[in-house]
């Protein structure tokens, strides 16, 4: 694939959370499953993935409408949480079933922060179902090119929005 479609992003592993065990395969396969009928139903998050706004208002729009839980599952040394989606709600990116959403705004009481380096002062994504190679031509296709697009773990790749 070109080179700035899925350009490389400039930290170590933001998404360890998705490189750690095959229960996270089988979360994932199970939400997968669980969530086709909802397909449409599904909320999609394309509008808010232009990397046009912050992690805070991406996160706590989603946070407001219920999407997300409040509090995040988990916190990666680089301080980005990760929020599961609510119970019984089913979002989208570019076609894809979104597995976690994940987010970091420096000074800001929604995030957690981490005990290293922040990976940014502002960054927010959606971890979704699907090969990088997939994600990325649909994310070009819709016309994107400012989001970073890049390989999470097995069947899971970031849709991600960074802002220095």
């Amino acid at each position: 694939m070109a080179g700035d479609t899925l350009a490389p992003i400039a930290m170590k592993r933001p998404f360890a959370i998705a490189l750690r065990a095959p229960v996270f395969l089988c979360a994932a396969s199970l939400a997968a499953f669980s969530a086709l009928p909802l397909a449409a139903h599904a909320q999609t998050l394309e509008a808010s993935l232009t990397c046009e706004e912050s992690a805070h208002e991406f996160v706590s729009g989603l946070i407001g409408r219920g999407l997300i839980e409040p509090t995040p599952m988990r916190v990666e040394s680089n301080s980005i949480n990760a929020f599961w989606p609510a119970h019984g709600e089913h979002m989208t990116a570019y076609g894809y079933t979104v597995f976690a959403i994940v987010g970091f705004e420096q000074d800001d009481a929604l995030f957690q922060k981490g005990s290293g380096k922040p990976i940014a002062r502002s960054a927010y994504g959606a971890v979704v179902l699907g090969s990088d190679r997939k994600v990325g031509a649909a994310v070009t296709e819709a016309g994107n090119h400012t989001a970073i697009v890049y390989h999470a773990g097995p069947l899971l790749t970031a849709i991600f929005c960074k802002q220095e």
